[in-house]
């Protein structure tokens, strides 16, 4: 069996789109169509800097949730793929990779890096991915729906700081896959957007109370 990889970008919905094409041995061809979100998360003035450290733990989530297949949901009590496409890598992944970049590229954090990597952080984010879908909500166009629980925890003693629950819905310009994939970067661009300046505020009050007592205060 061959199987051969064709790269393309996709500039008009900024999506880096894999075409993988297998030749099966009744001599039927079956594509598979990869999207990889292309997700740049830009810093707001607004965010604090900080001189803590922070880790990163891997993202928990349900195995329907972390899977490179592309979920839909068409009504409230179904939950389907599409079939012949699939993320570049499961939810969880992608979410964990926007996030390290996200915080990296701010330049606002003294340190940052996955839990896994030993880091000795001042704190830790914990993060629950509920939902990472196509959902339709009784309309004709499906909206990418990321919902997911965040926990900040001081590492000394493990205790939780903060715990927001974010929920971002983008409805997708129209039920064509690449229009929903574009929706799930945007979808993906704003709740980790969110998140990075929820983390970055938090900890900023829990590390310097006073500080923050006296910016809120204005």
């Amino acid at each position: 069996m061959k199987r051969a990889l064709l790269i393309k970008l996709l500039a008009p919905i900024g999506l880096l789109v894999l075409s993988g094409c297998s030749v099966l041995a009744g001599g039927d061809r079956q594509s598979t169509t990869i999207y990889a979100p292309q997700v740049r998360v830009t810093s707001d003035p607004a965010w604090p800097q900080v001189d803590w450290q922070l880790a990163i733990a891997k993202p928990s989530a349900a195995r329907l949730v972390d899977s490179p297949r592309i979920n839909v949901r068409p009504t409230p009590g179904e939950l389907e793929v599409y079939r012949g496409a699939t993320w570049s890598q499961p939810a969880t992944d992608m979410l964990e990779d926007t996030l390290l970049r996200g915080f990296e590229d701010s330049g606002r954090i003294s340190a940052v890096a996955r839990i896994a990597t030993g880091i000795r952080s001042d704190y830790k984010l914990t993060t629950d991915l509920r939902r990472f879908e196509a959902d339709y909500r009784g309309s004709d166009v499906p909206a990418a729906t990321i919902e997911l629980n965040a926990k900040l925890i001081h590492s000394i003693d493990q205790r939780v700081v903060a715990s927001r629950t974010f929920l971002v819905v983008e409805p997708a310009s129209s039920t064509e896959l690449p229009h929903v994939a574009k929706a799930f970067e945007v979808a993906l661009d704003k709740v980790s957007t969110e998140l990075i300046g929820w983390t970055l505020v938090s900890g900023q009050q829990d590390n310097h109370p006073h500080v923050g007592l006296k910016s809120s205060g204005k």
